[in-house]
Protein backbone atom coordinates (compact mmCIF):
# COMPACT_ATOMS: atom_id res chain seq x y z
CA UNK A 1 0.00 0.00 0.00
CA UNK A 2 1.40 3.41 -0.91
CA UNK A 3 1.50 6.30 1.50
CA UNK A 4 -0.93 8.11 -0.80
CA UNK A 5 -3.59 5.74 0.47
CA UNK A 6 -3.20 7.31 3.88
CA UNK A 7 -4.25 10.70 2.53
CA UNK A 8 -7.39 10.05 0.51
CA UNK A 9 -9.77 13.02 0.12
CA UNK A 10 -12.74 10.85 1.05
CA UNK A 11 -11.43 10.39 4.58
CA UNK A 12 -10.75 14.06 5.30
CA UNK A 13 -12.95 17.19 5.64
CA UNK A 14 -12.62 19.76 2.85
CA UNK A 15 -11.69 23.42 3.06
CA UNK A 16 -13.79 26.00 1.29
CA UNK A 17 -12.70 27.10 -2.17
CA UNK A 18 -11.93 30.58 -0.82
CA UNK A 19 -9.63 29.12 1.83
CA UNK A 20 -7.73 27.09 -0.74
CA UNK A 21 -7.43 30.10 -3.07
CA UNK A 22 -6.15 32.23 -0.20
CA UNK A 23 -3.60 29.59 0.70
CA UNK A 24 -2.40 29.28 -2.90
CA UNK A 25 -1.82 33.03 -3.06
CA UNK A 26 -0.12 33.08 0.33
CA UNK A 27 2.35 30.36 -0.56
CA UNK A 28 3.91 32.61 -3.21
CA UNK A 29 4.81 29.73 -5.48
CA UNK A 30 6.24 27.38 -2.87
CA UNK A 31 3.89 24.60 -3.99
CA UNK A 32 3.82 25.43 -7.68
CA UNK A 33 5.21 21.95 -8.42
CA UNK A 34 2.19 20.33 -6.77
CA UNK A 35 -0.74 22.53 -7.72
CA UNK A 36 -1.62 20.57 -10.82
CA UNK A 37 -1.64 17.23 -9.03
CA UNK A 38 -4.41 15.63 -7.04
CA UNK A 39 -2.06 15.52 -4.07
CA UNK A 40 -2.18 19.28 -3.52
CA UNK A 41 -5.80 19.39 -2.40
CA UNK A 42 -5.35 16.27 -0.31
CA UNK A 43 -2.32 17.76 1.41
CA UNK A 44 -4.18 20.90 2.42
CA UNK A 45 -7.13 18.89 3.66
CA UNK A 46 -4.83 16.96 5.97
CA UNK A 47 -3.43 20.24 7.30
CA UNK A 48 -6.97 21.44 8.03
CA UNK A 49 -7.79 18.22 9.84
CA UNK A 50 -4.76 18.62 12.11
CA UNK A 51 -5.54 22.28 12.77
CA UNK A 52 -9.10 21.49 13.90
CA UNK A 53 -7.75 18.82 16.28
CA UNK A 54 -9.45 15.88 14.54
CA UNK A 55 -6.73 13.19 14.52
CA UNK A 56 -6.86 11.07 11.39
CA UNK A 57 -6.87 7.79 13.26
CA UNK A 58 -8.19 5.98 10.21
CA UNK A 59 -5.14 7.15 8.22
CA UNK A 60 -2.43 6.12 10.64
CA UNK A 61 -2.67 2.41 10.02
CA UNK A 62 -2.27 2.99 6.31
CA UNK A 63 0.76 5.18 6.85
CA UNK A 64 2.39 2.58 9.09
CA UNK A 65 1.64 -0.24 6.67
CA UNK A 66 3.07 1.73 3.77
CA UNK A 67 6.18 2.60 5.72
CA UNK A 68 6.86 -0.98 6.72
CA UNK A 69 5.81 -2.60 3.46
CA UNK A 70 3.55 -4.88 5.47
CA UNK A 71 -0.01 -4.99 6.57
CA UNK A 72 0.47 -4.29 10.26
CA UNK A 73 2.84 -1.83 11.93
CA UNK A 74 5.79 0.34 11.00
CA UNK A 75 9.26 -0.99 11.86
CA UNK A 76 10.26 -0.30 15.44
CA UNK A 77 13.47 1.54 16.25
CA UNK A 78 15.77 0.21 18.96
CA UNK A 79 16.62 2.33 21.97
CA UNK A 80 19.67 4.31 20.90
CA UNK A 81 22.27 6.20 22.93
CA UNK A 82 20.32 9.38 22.21
CA UNK A 83 17.11 7.82 23.59
CA UNK A 84 18.96 6.80 26.74
CA UNK A 85 20.47 10.25 27.21
CA UNK A 86 17.06 11.89 26.87
CA UNK A 87 15.65 9.49 29.45
CA UNK A 88 18.57 10.16 31.79
CA UNK A 89 18.82 13.94 31.38
CA UNK A 90 15.21 14.86 30.64
CA UNK A 91 16.44 17.43 28.12
CA UNK A 92 19.56 16.93 25.99
CA UNK A 93 21.66 19.94 24.95
CA UNK A 94 23.68 19.37 21.76
CA UNK A 95 26.13 22.02 20.51
CA UNK A 96 27.23 22.00 16.89
CA UNK A 97 30.67 21.08 15.60
CA UNK A 98 32.14 21.26 12.12
CA UNK A 99 35.57 19.60 12.21
CA UNK A 100 37.62 17.22 14.34
CA UNK A 101 39.05 19.99 16.51
CA UNK A 102 35.69 21.56 17.36
CA UNK A 103 34.32 18.08 18.13
CA UNK A 104 37.20 17.38 20.50
CA UNK A 105 36.69 20.70 22.28
CA UNK A 106 32.96 20.01 22.51
CA UNK A 107 33.61 16.66 24.16
CA UNK A 108 36.23 18.07 26.56
CA UNK A 109 33.74 20.78 27.57
CA UNK A 110 31.55 18.12 29.17
CA UNK A 111 28.64 17.85 26.73
CA UNK A 112 26.92 14.50 26.37
CA UNK A 113 26.25 14.68 22.62
CA UNK A 114 27.03 16.80 19.57
CA UNK A 115 25.63 17.76 16.19
CA UNK A 116 27.43 18.17 12.86
CA UNK A 117 25.70 21.12 11.22
CA UNK A 118 25.46 21.15 7.43
CA UNK A 119 25.52 24.94 7.58
CA UNK A 120 28.74 24.89 9.59
CA UNK A 121 30.27 22.10 7.51
CA UNK A 122 29.58 23.98 4.29
CA UNK A 123 31.27 27.04 5.76
CA UNK A 124 34.29 25.20 7.20
CA UNK A 125 34.83 22.72 4.36
CA UNK A 126 33.83 24.81 1.34
CA UNK A 127 33.88 28.37 2.62
CA UNK A 128 30.33 28.64 1.27
CA UNK A 129 26.86 29.28 2.76
CA UNK A 130 24.25 26.60 3.45
CA UNK A 131 22.84 26.75 -0.06
CA UNK A 132 22.72 23.13 -1.20
CA UNK A 133 26.40 23.03 -2.17
CA UNK A 134 27.60 20.40 0.33
CA UNK A 135 26.99 16.82 -0.83
CA UNK A 136 26.09 13.78 1.32
CA UNK A 137 29.38 11.96 0.53
CA UNK A 138 31.31 15.06 1.67
CA UNK A 139 29.32 15.13 4.90
CA UNK A 140 29.94 11.42 5.51
CA UNK A 141 33.66 11.75 4.80
CA UNK A 142 34.05 14.65 7.23
CA UNK A 143 31.78 12.97 9.79
CA UNK A 144 34.23 10.07 9.94
CA UNK A 145 37.02 12.37 11.15
CA UNK A 146 34.72 14.26 13.50
CA UNK A 147 33.29 11.15 15.17
CA UNK A 148 36.78 9.63 15.50
CA UNK A 149 37.93 12.76 17.35
CA UNK A 150 35.13 12.54 19.95
CA UNK A 151 34.53 8.84 20.54
CA UNK A 152 33.13 9.25 24.06
CA UNK A 153 29.89 10.94 22.95
CA UNK A 154 27.26 10.29 20.26
CA UNK A 155 27.29 12.77 17.39
CA UNK A 156 24.35 13.31 15.06
CA UNK A 157 25.00 14.43 11.48
CA UNK A 158 22.97 16.69 9.22
CA UNK A 159 21.89 14.64 6.20
CA UNK A 160 20.04 17.58 4.59
CA UNK A 161 17.54 16.07 2.12
CA UNK A 162 19.34 12.73 1.93
CA UNK A 163 20.78 13.29 -1.54
CA UNK A 164 17.74 12.53 -3.65
CA UNK A 165 14.99 9.91 -3.55
CA UNK A 166 14.43 7.07 -1.09
CA UNK A 167 17.29 4.99 -2.52
CA UNK A 168 19.72 7.90 -2.20
CA UNK A 169 18.53 8.36 1.38
CA UNK A 170 19.36 4.76 2.18
CA UNK A 171 22.89 5.11 0.85
CA UNK A 172 23.36 8.36 2.79
CA UNK A 173 22.18 6.76 6.03
CA UNK A 174 24.43 3.72 5.56
CA UNK A 175 27.41 5.98 4.81
CA UNK A 176 26.80 7.96 8.01
CA UNK A 177 26.47 4.79 10.07
CA UNK A 178 29.76 3.54 8.63
CA UNK A 179 31.34 6.91 9.49
CA UNK A 180 30.42 6.47 13.15
CA UNK A 181 27.54 8.94 13.35
CA UNK A 182 24.89 8.27 16.00
CA UNK A 183 22.00 9.64 13.97
CA UNK A 184 20.95 12.15 11.35
CA UNK A 185 18.50 14.93 10.55
CA UNK A 186 16.54 14.37 7.33
CA UNK A 187 14.57 17.33 5.99
CA UNK A 188 11.70 17.82 3.53
CA UNK A 189 13.07 20.79 1.59
CA UNK A 190 13.16 20.75 -2.17
CA UNK A 191 16.71 20.57 -3.56
CA UNK A 192 18.78 22.69 -3.64
CA UNK A 193 18.03 23.28 0.02
CA UNK A 194 18.88 26.32 2.13
CA UNK A 195 19.39 27.11 5.79
CA UNK A 196 16.05 26.92 7.57
CA UNK A 197 16.30 30.57 8.62
CA UNK A 198 16.96 31.87 5.09
CA UNK A 199 14.36 33.02 2.60
CA UNK A 200 13.39 31.24 -0.60
CA UNK A 201 12.75 27.69 0.65
CA UNK A 202 10.37 25.15 -0.83
CA UNK A 203 9.25 21.75 0.45
CA UNK A 204 8.38 18.50 -1.29
CA UNK A 205 5.00 16.79 -0.78
CA UNK A 206 4.70 15.37 2.71
CA UNK A 207 3.93 11.84 1.54
CA UNK A 208 7.12 11.84 -0.53
CA UNK A 209 9.21 12.74 2.49
CA UNK A 210 7.37 10.16 4.60
CA UNK A 211 8.55 7.55 2.11
CA UNK A 212 12.11 8.82 2.54
CA UNK A 213 11.78 8.54 6.33
CA UNK A 214 10.49 4.98 5.93
CA UNK A 215 13.41 4.15 3.62
CA UNK A 216 15.84 5.59 6.17
CA UNK A 217 14.29 3.48 8.91
CA UNK A 218 14.73 0.34 6.83
CA UNK A 219 18.38 1.25 6.14
CA UNK A 220 19.04 1.78 9.84
CA UNK A 221 17.92 -1.70 10.82
CA UNK A 222 19.34 -2.54 14.24
CA UNK A 223 22.05 0.14 14.19
CA UNK A 224 22.46 2.59 17.07
CA UNK A 225 21.23 5.47 14.92
CA UNK A 226 18.71 8.15 15.90
CA UNK A 227 16.50 9.45 13.06
CA UNK A 228 15.18 13.02 13.23
CA UNK A 229 12.57 14.08 10.68
CA UNK A 230 12.78 17.80 9.96
CA UNK A 231 10.18 19.92 8.22
CA UNK A 232 10.70 23.42 6.82
CA UNK A 233 7.03 23.94 5.95
CA UNK A 234 6.62 26.71 8.54
CA UNK A 235 8.38 29.15 6.20
CA UNK A 236 6.15 28.42 3.21
CA UNK A 237 3.04 30.26 4.45
CA UNK A 238 2.43 32.97 7.05
CA UNK A 239 -1.14 31.81 7.61
CA UNK A 240 -1.00 28.02 7.28
CA UNK A 241 2.69 27.08 7.35
CA UNK A 242 2.80 26.19 11.04
CA UNK A 243 -0.16 23.81 10.89
CA UNK A 244 1.25 22.29 7.72
CA UNK A 245 4.54 21.74 9.54
CA UNK A 246 2.80 20.14 12.53
CA UNK A 247 0.87 17.79 10.25
CA UNK A 248 4.07 16.83 8.48
CA UNK A 249 5.94 16.22 11.73
CA UNK A 250 3.26 13.83 12.93
CA UNK A 251 3.14 11.98 9.60
CA UNK A 252 6.92 11.58 9.62
CA UNK A 253 6.78 10.13 13.12
CA UNK A 254 4.26 7.61 11.87
CA UNK A 255 6.63 6.72 9.03
CA UNK A 256 9.41 5.76 11.44
CA UNK A 257 11.27 8.81 12.78
CA UNK A 258 12.58 8.81 16.35
CA UNK A 259 11.95 12.55 16.78
CA UNK A 260 10.47 15.45 14.84
CA UNK A 261 11.94 18.86 14.22
CA UNK A 262 9.78 21.79 13.10
CA UNK A 263 12.29 24.33 11.86
CA UNK A 264 12.08 28.08 12.43
CA UNK A 265 9.02 28.77 14.62
CA UNK A 266 8.60 32.53 14.94
CA UNK A 267 7.71 33.07 18.60
CA UNK A 268 6.97 31.41 21.93
CA UNK A 269 3.34 30.78 21.04
CA UNK A 270 4.43 28.76 18.03
CA UNK A 271 6.93 26.85 20.14
CA UNK A 272 4.23 25.94 22.65
CA UNK A 273 1.82 24.90 19.89
CA UNK A 274 4.43 22.59 18.41
CA UNK A 275 5.03 21.14 21.88
CA UNK A 276 1.31 20.43 22.32
CA UNK A 277 0.33 19.18 18.89
CA UNK A 278 3.26 17.04 17.72
CA UNK A 279 3.83 13.45 18.74
CA UNK A 280 6.85 11.84 20.37
CA UNK A 281 10.25 13.40 21.00
CA UNK A 282 10.80 16.95 19.73
CA UNK A 283 13.90 18.83 18.65
CA UNK A 284 14.27 22.60 18.99
CA UNK A 285 16.89 24.63 17.13
CA UNK A 286 18.53 27.59 18.88
CA UNK A 287 20.24 29.68 16.21
CA UNK A 288 21.77 32.99 17.27
CA UNK A 289 20.39 35.67 14.96
CA UNK A 290 17.70 33.37 13.59
CA UNK A 291 13.91 33.78 13.64
CA UNK A 292 13.27 31.61 16.72
CA UNK A 293 13.61 33.26 20.17
CA UNK A 294 16.45 31.92 22.29
CA UNK A 295 15.67 30.04 25.51
CA UNK A 296 17.64 27.90 27.99
CA UNK A 297 16.93 24.15 27.98
CA UNK A 298 14.74 24.31 31.09
CA UNK A 299 12.29 26.73 29.46
CA UNK A 300 12.18 24.74 26.22
CA UNK A 301 11.55 21.56 28.22
CA UNK A 302 8.50 23.23 29.77
CA UNK A 303 7.29 23.98 26.23
CA UNK A 304 7.56 20.29 25.34
CA UNK A 305 11.02 19.86 23.78
CA UNK A 306 13.52 17.17 24.75
CA UNK A 307 16.51 17.79 22.41
CA UNK A 308 17.99 21.28 22.12
CA UNK A 309 20.49 21.97 19.35
CA UNK A 310 22.87 24.93 19.19
CA UNK A 311 24.23 24.20 15.71
CA UNK A 312 26.16 27.39 15.00
CA UNK A 313 27.34 28.68 18.39
CA UNK A 314 30.83 27.25 17.96
CA UNK A 315 31.13 28.35 14.34
CA UNK A 316 30.07 31.91 15.13
CA UNK A 317 32.35 32.10 18.16
CA UNK A 318 35.35 30.85 16.17
CA UNK A 319 34.54 33.22 13.30
CA UNK A 320 34.33 36.19 15.66
CA UNK A 321 37.66 35.25 17.27
CA UNK A 322 39.37 34.89 13.88
CA UNK A 323 37.98 38.17 12.60
CA UNK A 324 39.28 39.99 15.68
CA UNK A 325 42.74 38.44 15.88
CA UNK A 326 43.43 38.61 12.13
CA UNK A 327 42.35 42.23 12.07
CA UNK A 328 44.70 43.02 14.94
CA UNK A 329 47.58 41.11 13.36
CA UNK A 330 47.01 42.93 10.06
CA UNK A 331 47.00 46.33 11.75
CA UNK A 332 49.86 45.80 14.20
CA UNK A 333 51.93 43.18 12.46
CA UNK A 334 52.28 41.18 15.71
CA UNK A 335 50.20 39.42 18.38
CA UNK A 336 52.51 40.54 21.19
CA UNK A 337 49.74 42.55 22.87
CA UNK A 338 46.93 40.08 22.11
CA UNK A 339 48.12 36.86 23.73
CA UNK A 340 45.18 36.89 26.15
CA UNK A 341 42.91 36.26 23.15
CA UNK A 342 44.77 33.07 22.19
CA UNK A 343 44.97 29.61 23.65
CA UNK A 344 48.48 29.03 24.96
CA UNK A 345 50.84 26.46 23.48
CA UNK A 346 50.29 24.27 26.54
CA UNK A 347 46.50 24.66 26.51
CA UNK A 348 46.28 23.67 22.87
CA UNK A 349 48.50 20.64 23.41
CA UNK A 350 46.08 19.51 26.10
CA UNK A 351 43.15 19.89 23.71
CA UNK A 352 44.76 17.58 21.14
CA UNK A 353 46.11 15.15 23.80
CA UNK A 354 49.76 15.58 22.90
CA UNK A 355 51.03 14.05 26.14
CA UNK A 356 49.06 10.87 25.44
CA UNK A 357 51.04 10.39 22.22
CA UNK A 358 54.34 10.95 24.04
CA UNK A 359 53.34 8.24 26.51
CA UNK A 360 52.48 5.84 23.69
CA UNK A 361 55.83 6.53 22.07
CA UNK A 362 57.57 5.64 25.31
CA UNK A 363 55.47 2.50 25.72
CA UNK A 364 56.52 1.16 22.33
CA UNK A 365 60.21 1.86 22.82
CA UNK A 366 60.69 5.19 21.07
CA UNK A 367 63.76 7.02 22.34
CA UNK A 368 64.16 10.79 22.13
CA UNK A 369 67.31 12.10 20.41
CA UNK A 370 70.13 12.96 22.79
CA UNK A 371 72.19 16.15 22.92
CA UNK A 372 72.88 18.42 21.09
CA UNK A 373 69.49 18.28 19.29
CA UNK A 374 67.47 19.14 22.41
CA UNK A 375 70.09 21.29 24.16
CA UNK A 376 67.77 24.33 24.30
CA UNK A 377 64.45 22.54 24.90
CA UNK A 378 62.95 21.91 28.33
CA UNK A 379 60.79 18.98 29.43
CA UNK A 380 57.66 20.60 28.08
CA UNK A 381 59.08 20.87 24.59
CA UNK A 382 59.54 24.63 24.77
Amino acid sequence: MALTAALQPSTLPRWSRSQLDHLEADRSGCYSHARHSSFYGTQLERVHQRSTQQPARQCRGAVKAAASGEGNSAPKSKKTRIHKLVEEKGVLLMPGCYDALSARILQKSGFNAGFISGYAMSAAFLGKPDFGLLTPPEMASNARHICAAATDIPIIADADTGGGNALNVQRTVKDLIAAGAAGCFLEDQQWPKKCGHMRGKQVIPMEEHAQKIAAARDAIGDADFFLVARTDARATSKMYGLQDAIARANLYMEAGADASFVEAPRDDDELRLIGRQTQGLRVCNMLEGGVTPLHPPEELAEMGFQIIVHPLTGLYAASRALLDIYDELHRRGTTKWSLRKLATFEEFNQIVDLEDLFQKEAKYGFKEPTEPYYSNVDSKGV
